[in-house]
């Protein structure tokens, strides 16, 4: 498809913030381990390994980005030389279910608790991704809405999970952190609700380039939303609870 030099050079720019947003987190919950207590320092390695994971998908985006390009053309689909829209689903499909097991980690539940929900959301969410991906890359708009929403079911049961099992163990929670876990399940609905605004803007065949250009805008924002920003209100909490139970900050 061909791309404006304004298209063009935005999606250059999305995709190098979006790179560059996910190493900066990537380095700075990993030199803060220090300021919370050892107990909530799993869920700062998770928040690491998140935005690790996401870093290395989005320079291959980046190159992928490149190495598609030709004079303002875009080579899109799945040919030799296509920008490779698979890269985003493999990140999705490591990164989702880490997402969720970083809220359970940081509250540190007991063991029973923990194990359940883990068994639960990791499946849900692994489901939810696989799902979503042939109408991702179907040009068929009923196989587009088919497993649209298909990969909405799992979807509503990770929110059930979210909101009524987890609620149920936020009671235990220090003065604000309850509040602010809140405030990290509607962050995450609201990031998670970009994915599917984006995915029905691709939807009926053959994206037109502003189509294609919007959606992948969406994908990058939603992205480090969900991933950046949650992981630093994660570090929050986990800095939250280490204050709550006598950890003085020296930094």
């Amino acid at each position: 498809m061909q791309l404006t030099s304004t298209q063009w050079s935005t999606l250059y720019n999305m995709f190098s913030f979006g790179l560059i947003a996910m190493l900066a987190c990537t380095v700075y919950t990993l030199v803060s381990q220090a300021r919370v207590l050892p107990k909530y320092r799993n869920a700062l390695v998770l928040s690491s390994m998140v935005t690790f994971i996401a870093g290395y998908h989005y320079w291959r985006i980046f190159n992928s980005f490149n190495e598609s390009s030709s004079a303002g053309m875009v080579k899109t689909g799945s040919s030799q030389g296509s920008f490779n829209e698979a890269y985003r689903y493999v990140d999705w499909i490591l990164t989702v279910p880490l997402l969720l097991v970083e809220v359970i980690a940081v509250l540190v539940l007991t063991k029973e608790i923990s194990r359940s929900l883990i068994s639960r959301l990791v499946p849900a969410s692994a489901a939810m991704i696989a799902l979503g991906y042939p109408g991702e890359i179907s040009n068929v708009r009923n196989e587009q809405i088919l497993f649209g929403v298909l990969s909405t079911i799992p979807f509503l049961y990770i929110l059930y999970i979210l909101f009524v099992e987890l609620g149920k163990s936020l009671e235990r929670q220090p003065e604000g952190v309850a509040a602010t876990v809140g405030r990290l399940r509607l962050l995450l609905i609201a990031t998670w609700g970009v994915y599917p605004v984006s995915y029905i803007l691709g939807m009926g065949g053959n994206a037109g380039a502003s189509q294609w250009v919007n959606v992948q805008m969406g994908y990058t924002i939603a992205d480090v939303l969900a991933k950046c920003v949650f992981g630093l209100t994660i570090f929050k909490i986990a800095r939250m609870k280490s204050a709550a139970e006598g950890m003085k900050d020296d930094h």
